[in-house]
């Protein structure tokens, strides 16, 4: 029997987060992940008119292609992958993975080639389409947060079914707040870091594109960035872990790199091209039910009572004009246990120990 639950996530994927119309062609990308998943989805899509298609894949098989990735297959794949992006309307992607690290033994340059022709059907997908992006629980993934198998299910659908209309209120707020902000000038353990944020959009995320949701993200302007900043969520970035990452800036630009381990690896990836060294977003973790990091951004960029600074490419729904074949979203968590830390817009206290001081945000502060 299906999990109601799967169900309900099926729905909200398509009436809520991707709003599909009648006729609407929705394309379903699902990554090791359960038949029922794809079931459902397909079910749901035509419920609401939509016109469903469907790529099944698995990690395992796409990691081996990304091994000994030339430039004629991943030109020719990403014609065709682009092709058939131009014709959706939505696109929605559920992974799943056994293994978080089933990339960590492709080679660097394979991986950049493949993300360099990929690049298009990525940025046609984010700019032109309705789409959610969202993982599949697995033991793996139980095991990275801690928790046991089903403890680890409870959690997620707890936070993919989130009531993320209330959520939103409290959101608008503070992107309100942020888009009337100049200076922005956050300390804390190995972090004093400061940059403006002026003239540039702040977007709440409220469950419409990554599930679980809750962030409100602008970027810095891209040349005001200076000092230190010390990420004290761990990190997995092309199948690579990353502990302790810091960085300095000057005049926006990594200039210092250093982690606990893999930092070759670390600076190859900020060297892959000029933006790489640069800020493409600033973020603010807002979900309340998301506490623990887990190396796995889609939930640890949400964690309440964090901040991303994410070297690379800008969102074109707020560009600071910074581009790059990198995003990676870097997590620093300012609760108590990691350590604390303050956040100010303009000299104003707004955030101390991962809480918001105002009480019409409190409903985003940590359910701790």
């Amino acid at each position: 029997m299906t999990d109601p639950r799967i169900t309900q996530l099926a729905k909200a994927l398509i009436r809520h987060s991707c709003r599909v119309q009648p006729g609407e062609n929705v394309l379903l990308e699902l990554i090791d992940t359960p038949e029922e998943v794809g079931i459902e989805l397909i079910r749901a899509v035509r419920a609401a008119g939509g016109v469903p298609h469907i790529n099944l894949r698995r990690s395992r098989i796409t990691a081996e292609m990304f091994s000994g990735a030339t430039e004629p297959q991943y030109g020719l794949i990403a014609e065709l992958e682009l092709s058939q992006m131009q014709q959706m309307q939505a696109y929605i992607a559920i992974r799943g993975s056994d293994n978080s690290f089933e990339n960590s033994a492709v080679p660097a340059d394979a991986m950049r080639l493949t993300q360099r022709f990929m690049r298009p059907v990525h940025d046609h997908r984010v700019c032109h389409t309705k789409w959610c992006v969202l993982r599949w629980p697995s033991p793996s993934m139980a095991q990275g947060a801690g928790m046991s198998t089903q403890a680890f299910e409870d959690f997620y659908f707890r936070c993919c079914l989130a009531d993320y209309g209330s959520l939103k209120v409290a959101m608008d707020r503070l992107a309100e707040r942020m888009m009337r902000t100049d200076r922005v000038h956050i300390v804390g353990p190995g972090t004093d870091l400061c940059f403006s944020i002026k003239g540039l959009p702040a977007i709440p995320c409220a469950g419409e594109m990554n599930i679980p949701d809750g962030e409100v993200f602008t970027a810095p302007v891209r040349d005001s960035v200076f000092g230190t900043v010390s990420y004290t969520a761990p990190s997995l970035y092309q199948g690579i872990p990353f502990d302790g990452v810091k960085l300095r800036f000057e005049g926006g630009k990594i200039v210092e790199a250093h982690c606990n381990s893999n930092e070759d690896a670390l600076n190859k990836i900020l060297d892959s091209d000029e933006g790489a060294r640069y800020i493409g977003e600033f973020a603010l973790g807002v979900n309340p039910e998301v506490l623990l990091p887990m190396r796995d951004i889609l939930f640890d960029e949400k964690i309440a009572g964090s901040f991303h600074f994410t070297p690379g490419n800008a969102y074109d729904n707020c560009d600071n004009g910074n581009r790059s074949q990198v995003h990676w979203d870097l997590v620093c968590i300012q609760r108590p246990e990691y350590g604390g830390g303050e956040i100010y817009f303009d000299d104003e206290l707004i955030r101390k120990d991962g809480r918001f001081l105002d009480p019409d945000l409190a409903v985003l502060n940590p359910n701790t």
